[in-house]
């Protein structure tokens, strides 16, 4: 499926934070042409899940370690970014990192401990993006760990965006932006100096939305959280 750019600025559902509407038109075939004129080799393309956070509304129990088809819930989250093409996939840890760590099979992933996970996923999102910085990666694909709608097919779309040329490309569902969100290697550096709090990288994406590439996946992912013990049943 061809990607799509915003005409108007949404916001990202940051783990529980609402959406707001943006319109995505199909590119023109003078704007295909385009893209496959700055079309890119394909590149290296790392995973980056950031499932830090300490569960505070489902009471106190860490998302990571939520049951899901029998493991553990970063389990499931870590392999549809592999399945999805990310080599590497790093993982960032913050709440019950130690217990994380012991039930969930994690050995085919780079792994950090973020210690100020309680300030929000911006300070998640910065230890990811550190960690990375020395593995040659020319892009990361940022995932939620409490987003088990999203599959390994949303994760590739990203990727074929980005090989087509664009450098900074979020899912849409129904024209509004979500998660997976791609960031070239070029923009790290500022994504890391804006993500702060539970925001994350939502600054950052405003403050570039011309340049921003949306890529529809409604059809084949829902970019529902397990926030609330009422989200439990989503799981399986």
């Amino acid at each position: 499926m061809a990607p799509t750019s915003p005409n108007e600025t949404s916001e990202a559902n940051e783990t529980s934070e609402a959406s707001e509407s943006s319109t995505a038109s199909e590119p023109s075939e003078a704007t295909s042409q385009a893209r496959s004129a700055t079309s890119r080799p394909e590149g290296r393309v790392a995973g980056l899940l950031l499932a830090a956070g300490g569960g505070r509304r489902l009471g106190g129990r860490p998302k990571a370690l939520l049951d899901h088809r029998g493991r553990p819930l970063v389990e499931h989250a870590a392999g549809v970014l592999r399945d999805g093409g990310c080599r590497p996939v790093h993982i960032v840890l913050g709440a019950a990192a130690d217990s994380v760590r012991a039930r969930a099979d994690l050995a085919a992933y780079g792994v950090s401990v973020n210690p100020d996970w309680a300030q929000g996923m911006g300070s998640s999102l910065r230890v990811g993006l550190a960690a990375l910085a020395g593995e040659g990666a020319d892009a990361v694909v940022v995932s939620l760990v409490d987003q088990p709608g999203i599959g390994a097919a949303a994760v590739a779309r990203l990727i074929a965006a980005y090989t087509a040329g664009a450098d900074l490309v979020a899912a849409a569902y129904d024209g509004r932006r979500g998660h997976p969100v791609l960031f070239g290697a070029g923009r790290w550096a500022g994504i890391a100096a804006t993500a702060e709090g539970d925001r994350g990288a939502r600054d950052y994406l405003q403050q570039h939305v011309n340049a921003l590439t949306l890529v529809e996946c409604g059809d084949i992912a829902e970019p529902y959280d397990i926030d609330t013990p009422e989200d439990l049943y989503r799981l399986e």
